[in-house]
């Protein structure tokens, strides 16, 4: 239904805009892109050491793992601070367990040079800190760092590798979570990973090897951990805990971090063959790519470390189906393009893509095309699909891919997650025909005036009507195929010379666009603003490449006079930036000067006063002065001229007031004279004192 408010116009804009962000979220909700080289900007960018060193050792630690990882060969050069910042730490006895945990992973990167009486003195303290551990943590950091010493000096054991085991195995709890110490009531998917972590290296430290049963009774605790997975709408899952006692809550990414790392060091060190659902293990990868690039280090850090986990990790290697563009232009014939890699980008191994199916985006319908192979391309790495099926017009589809691996071998340690669905966009240039602009009469419904529109490049129509007249604007859409195509937004606009604007709802009949306005009808929308009225037409979509906001013309409009109480048309909105702008000219009336007295009596006015200067004059001859006691002596003569000098200088400011000074100006000078008048007036009169007092005494 035609309407003529702006905030239609603006409502509908706001629709247009709201559903390509829709369809974009749409997109990257179930599309994942593995690690690239925007993570590798971001490293260097994050972890970028102040004044060249990090604030902690676990900030080191961190920012070397995801440089190693990432394989960024224009790093910042830390190695030289971290090495001072590990000797310090491992040769000093007041540091705790964390630094130490921390500066001896970092020192597993940088390689520093630590002798053996500081190992030494390193397996001692971490031997007794073991024993006496009573929280997971302690535990954590103590094994932790026995398991790196033992990778540098391959000599560290665990004597009581059983009791230790039990220890830390007494924090479980039945769902599968863990506590962080004997005296917490509430249970963490967050502490699970690191219990995990712990029992994997007191594996590694047990001499002689550890019990088999007790570490066969961890795969049923793992399954129930799995249990409470949550998992977002695109299929990504994730842990997440709630606080828990004292301990921050660290969020789904730290949680599902420290769950990952822990079960792919558990799984890598025990041989364990963990019943864990290699869909479960896409879906990690998934909610880890799915975060994009993280603006937070320690956020990049546990997104790139988990990454890492992943790829090695010996229970399933996601492989990642991506594509550089999910916009196919149909004009310009672009070719399919599909990646597969692991999530760090690494190669995939020998395997075929397929087009399974293509569907249009809300339909059930079927496929659009039958099942084919992509090519691989040697040279880009890439699988190709060089021609789009004809049957594959301008819209949104569904395109469903499906992986398979060439050795049977290779299906127990990668997992492809099944078939795979991508939101794909094809686009293409919109044919525009047929397009006029008409004025009907409105009893008959002839043509009065009609003139064509070429939409593509620019007009210049006008036209003339009055309210018992209609407009019709009509034009017709085509796809690159020939087919009859809706596009989202179709919009008319009337903006009168007063900027009220009427927006109008372009409608579709079949194959034809048709818009009617019936002015009779519309003389109270339009406020009986008669007058000249600007046209523009928009025509726009998401796989429109050439949408359009034109302007078509104008025409005038002689409209009837308005009744007494008729609506008139809304205030326009004020530019807040118009207040910023140049302001009118202030124009002053000043009042008619008053009548000045005849010249003559000016005159005897001045010579008037005049007369106290001749009176003054005068005075002084009649009192006899005379320059017998000006000093002869240089400076005290100095100082009499310079006196002299001052007074007539402030006369003649005075006369200077008359003349061109005013008021402001003649006491800023007055008062720089005054002060030079009084000190060397001080200066002649303080002389003729001296020389008075002298003569009198002789």
């Amino acid at each position: 239904m035609p309407t003529n408010l702006n905030f239609e116009m603006a409502r509908s804009l706001v629709g247009f805009t709201v559903l390509l962000l829709f369809l974009s979220i749409c997109e990257s909700a179930s599309f994942f892109q593995p690690i690239s080289d925007s993570h590798r900007s971001a490293a260097v960018e994050l972890f970028s050491p102040d004044h060249g060193s990090f604030k902690s050792l676990e900030e080191t630690y961190e920012a070397l793992r995801t440089f190693d990882v990432l394989g960024i060969e224009k790093k910042p050069d830390v190695t030289a601070t971290a090495c001072r910042l590990v000797s310090e730490t491992v040769g000093s006895s007041s540091s705790t367990l964390k630094d130490l945990f921390y500066a001896l992973k970092a020192n597993s990167i940088v390689k520093c040079k630590i002798n053996d009486k500081a190992y030494q003195g390193i397996i001692t303290r971490l031997n007794a800190a073991v024993d006496g551990a009573s929280s997971l943590p302690d535990f954590y950091y103590s094994v932790g760092g026995l398991l790196l010493v033992k990778g540098s000096k391959g000599d560290v054991h665990l004597a009581d590798a059983d009791g230790i085991f039990r220890s830390v195995k007494a924090f479980r709890q039945s769902d599968g979570r863990w506590r962080f110490s004997s005296n917490s009531s509430e249970s963490s998917a967050f502490a699970a990973g690191i219990a995990l972590e712990t029992l994997a290296g007191v594996v590694s430290l047990a001499s002689p090897e550890l019990d088999q049963s007790l570490i066969s009774t961890l795969n049923s605790d793992i399954s129930k951990l799995f249990d409470s997975i949550e998992k977002y709408d695109d299929g990504a899952l994730y842990f997440d805990d709630k606080l828990v006692d004292g301990h921050d809550h660290q969020g789904p990414l730290a949680t599902t971090s420290s769950v990952v790392r822990g079960l792919t060091v558990f799984a890598a060190v025990t041989d364990e063959r963990l019943n864990i659902p290699s869909n479960k293990i896409l879906g990690l990868a998934n909610f880890f790519l799915g975060i994009g690039v993280p603006g937070d280090a320690k956020d990049l850090f546990n997104q790139i470390d988990s990454l890492a986990c992943l790829e090695s990790n010996r229970v399933s290697i996601p492989l990642i189906l991506s594509l550089p563009s999910t916009v196919l232009s149909v004009t310009k014939e672009d070719s399919l393009q599909v990646n597969v890699n692991t999530v760090l980008g690494s190669n995939a191994p020998p395997l075929t893509v397929k087009l399974v199916g293509v569907f249009t985006s809300g339909s059930k319908a079927a496929s659009l095309v039958e099942s084919q192979e992509l090519v691989f391309d040697d040279g880009t790495g890439m699988y190709n699909l060089n021609n789009l099926p004809k049957s594959i017009d301008v819209g949104s589809y569904t395109f469903v891919f499906e992986i398979v691996l060439h050795e049977p071998e290779h299906e127990k340690i990668y997992v492809t997650g099944g078939q795979k669905k991508v939101p794909i966009f094809a686009s293409g240039l919109i044919k525009i025909e047929n397009a006029e602009i008409a004025v009907l009469d409105s009893d008959l419904g002839s043509i009065e005036t009609q003139k064509k529109l070429d939409l593509a490049g620019q007009n210049a129509v006008s036209l003339s009507a009055n309210h018992l007249q209609k407009l019709r604007v009509s034009f017709k859409l085509t796809t690159p195929h020939g087919l009859a195509f809706k596009p989202h937004q179709a919009l008319l606009k009337l903006r009168h010379e007063s900027k009220v604007e009427h927006i109008f709802v372009v409608g579709n009949s079949g194959k034809q666009f048709e818009m009617v306005l019936n002015f009779l009808g519309l003389v109270e929308k339009f406020f009986y603003l008669s007058g000249r009225y600007d046209i523009e037409l928009a025509v726009g979509d998401a796989v429109m490449e050439n949408s359009l906001l034109r302007a078509i013309g104008h025409i005038e409009l002689d409209l009837p006079e308005p009744p007494e109480k008729a609506t008139r048309p809304p205030p326009q909105p004020v530019d807040p930036y118009s207040r910023y702008g140049p302001k009118a000219e202030i124009t002053h009336i000043f009042r008619a000067p008053e009548k000045r007295p005849p010249k003559e009596l000016s005159l005897a006015f001045l010579g008037l006063t005049f007369l106290p200067l001749l009176g003054f004059l005068i005075g002084l001859l009649r009192l006899g002065v005379n320059l017998k006691n000006f000093p002869s002596n240089t400076v005290p003569a100095t100082f009499a001229t310079l006196f002299h000098v001052s007074i007539g200088a402030v006369l003649s400011l005075y006369v200077l007031f008359w003349l061109k000074l005013d008021l402001f100006q003649t006491l800023k000078l007055l008062g720089f004279l005054g002060v030079i008048l009084v000190l060397v007036g001080h200066r002649v009169l303080s002389h003729l004192a001296a020389t008075s007092a002298k003569l009198k005494s002789a």
